[in-house]
């Protein structure tokens, strides 16, 4: 998946500035593509030069004018395009996994402590996910959103973001766990 694809589908809902669109990624895209401000800004301006978007400028009173972007039909037919190819499996690629496969041979407190930065990150992440499926279902159960919700699409991604959240947590709870046992064995040696 490219970027692009991603804004694409962040712009399925509504016309959005490159701020807004910067924030809908924190709040919701994050969970599965992250991407920095600028690079939202510098992808927006690719995909309305390919035509893929297309941008136009509100005039506000009380503050700066903006420009605001919307998908093209040419922007669904490329989104069709994408949905259609086979996805490509997912990997891991992440420092922590590193450190605590080294974790024999080094200092054991420090990767706890990572260990336990990342729960703490996970579980933010967690109520986060929580509160945004509670904001999209509104009264109605999980279930009955899940039948006959309008756009069903961003709450699937935010219940993936919250399982893998929730996945996060308890393994670094887990590792860290089984880390002070063994350092507690090793010290009643």
């Amino acid at each position: 998946m490219a970027l692009r694809h991603a804004v694409l589908a962040a712009l399925l809902d509504e016309q959005l500035s490159g701020y807004q669109l910067a924030k809908a990624f924190d709040m919701g895209v994050a969970n599965f593509w992250h991407a920095l401000p600028q690079q939202l800004y510098a992808e927006l301006a690719r995909l309305e030069g390919e035509g893929l978007v297309a941008g136009r400028e509100v005039v506000q009173d009380t503050r700066p004018n903006k420009r605001v972007f919307r998908v093209t039909e040419a922007g669904l037919a490329e989104l069709e395009r994408f949905a259609s190819t086979a996805a490509k499996p997912s990997f891991i690629r992440d420092d922590l996994l590193v450190k605590v496969q080294a974790v024999d041979h080094v200092d054991t407190d420090e990767v706890i402590a990572h260990l336990m930065e990342r729960a703490a990150f996970a579980e933010a992440k967690i109520e986060l996910f929580d509160t945004l499926l509670r904001q999209m279902r509104g009264d109605r159960s999980e279930e009955a959103f899940l039948r006959t919700g309008e756009r069903v699409g961003p709450y699937l991604t935010c219940l993936r973001g919250l399982a893998f959240e929730q996945g996060n947590r308890d393994w670094c709870r887990r590792s860290a766990a089984t880390l002070r046992e063994r350092r507690a064995a090793h010290a009643g040696r």
